[in-house]
């Protein structure tokens, strides 16, 4: 039989092979985050009729090269462009997330690990981050225990980030506050029997929040001479805590209605303390056993000043110190979750608070083609690729990052497969010549006996 023959049906079947891939690729054109494949051909083997000889030296006859026919054709490689960024598409989902970078999510079926850019996760019933194809877990750190602003970077775990503690965020009772502004002399309000009124709010341990009535006081205007004194304690109805408001509840030592003389700096402007406490902080101190829920709040007059503001005083009281400490806050009840580029997951709460949640973990490799295709858009570690550790890395520290409310599209290039494509078709259409002609040369070999 005709060599040609079996070289012709190799190059059909490795052409068939191309446009199997050619087909995936096309097929997979708006799949998540896929990857497009290309393939390679090599030449298949050689039948040696005459091996090469060497020159001799003594009859002066040069070499010969060797004398071969090939058989045909075969897939040499099929490689992924796995390192090609897709392009990417707003979905506007917060959980939809794109990696930018060579680096890869981690996930879990509950026991293997595997390896995907489809960031096209969501959060199911028992608050576990999920793929949204499969419903495998998304893996990476947990916050630290001894540190709750802090991330432990240890075995990946699954990520769950809504359980019964993380739902709401605690209470706090106010213990820091400050009252700012300028007194002027010749305010009306201060120069008068009720003084210039300065509203405080504050929050008790379990959340509720209360007033604390305070107001400001002219003893000698002119010589900068003033005094501050509680007046009442409101609840959140505008009813006075306790009996009035005011048993068991004092100012710098002194119970409500007594006025407390207000330190003033005359080179500066500004009040430093109260001669009750020598100090640019007074402290509104509450009977634990009367008002167990509340703790001491320490207020500081260090940014209150005696200017001229054309009669008018703008003194106001807040919650918190510079930094916003101590400022207490009402239970919070999640109201959304964000991730960072890092894939630091932190929630967000309508009392104004954050929490760390956890962090994404990604993967990188060696050898990233060298990983095999598991389908579902899932990829899993090979003797080529490189071992996963178990641990992962943070995904900065490649200079990558992440993009929520995205994802990676396909990079199939569908101008360069129909390209592809028609040189496919054209090889095997030359192909089935191959094995036509040959055939047509055989039917004349038996033609020869009639």
């Amino acid at each position: 039989m005709m060599r040609s023959l079996y070289a012709g049906v190799a190059g059909l079947k490795t052409h068939q092979t191309r446009m199997d891939v050619i087909g995936n690729n096309i097929a997979n054109v708006n799949t998540t985050a896929y990857k497009s494949q290309s393939m390679t051909f090599s030449d298949l083997m050689y039948q040696t009729t005459q091996a090469a000889s060497g020159a001799n030296a003594t009859t002066g006859v040069g070499g010969v090269n060797a004398r071969q026919i090939g058989l045909g054709a075969k897939t040499g490689a099929i490689k992924t462009a796995i390192t090609t960024q897709g392009a990417s598409q707003t979905t506007n989902d917060p959980f939809d997330m794109m990696i930018t970078g060579d680096s890869f999510f981690i996930v879990s079926n509950g026991n293997d690990n595997f390896f995907t850019r489809d960031g096209s996760f969501y959060v199911d019933g028992a608050g576990n981050l999920c793929m949204t194809s499969n419903g495998y877990n998304v893996m990476g750190w947990q916050v630290d225990p001894n540190d709750e602003s802090a991330i432990k970077q240890d075995t990946v775990s699954a990520l769950r980030v809504m359980t019964d503690d993380t739902l709401t965020y605690p209470s706090e009772a106010t213990t820091e506050a400050r009252i700012s502004g300028i007194v002027d002399k010749k305010d009306t309000n201060v120069n008068s029997a009720e003084g210039k009124i300065v509203n405080l709010e504050i929050f008790d341990n379990k959340g509720y929040k209360y007033t604390v009535k305070l107001s400001v006081h002219a003893q000698d205007a002119e010589n900068g001479e003033f005094s501050v004194q509680l007046d009442q304690v409101l609840d959140s109805d505008g009813k006075p805590i306790g009996t009035d408001g005011k048993d068991g509840i004092t100012l710098a030592g002194q119970t409500a209605g007594t006025p407390i003389d207000l330190l003033y700096d005359p080179s500066t402007g500004e009040f430093k303390g109260v001669e009750a406490e020598g100090t640019e902080t007074i402290v509104l101190s509450f009977d634990t056993g009367k008002y167990p829920s509340f703790q001491n709040v320490t207020i500081d007059f260090a940014s209150t000043s005696n200017l001229n503001n054309n009669g008018s005083s703008t003194v106001t009281a807040v919650r918190g110190d510079e930094k916003g400490l101590g400022s207490g806050r009402k239970v919070g009840e999640m109201s959304g979750i964000t991730v960072q580029k890092d894939g630091m997951i932190y929630a967000t709460y309508d009392n104004g608070q954050s929490r760390l949640l956890g962090q994404i973990a990604v993967a990188t490799f060696a050898n990233a083609s060298g990983l095999a295709k598991e389908g579902d858009n899932l990829y899993s570690a090979t003797m080529n690729s490189g071992e996963f550790d178990g641990i992962g890395v943070d995904i900065t520290t490649g200079g990558g990052y992440m993009n929520t409310g995205v994802l990676e599209m396909s990079n199939v290039d569908l101008s360069s497969e129909f390209t592809e494509m028609i040189t496919t078709q054209r090889g095997f259409q030359a192909n089935s010549r191959i094995i036509t002609v040959s055939d047509t040369l055989l039917e004349e070999l038996t033609n020869l006996k009639r």
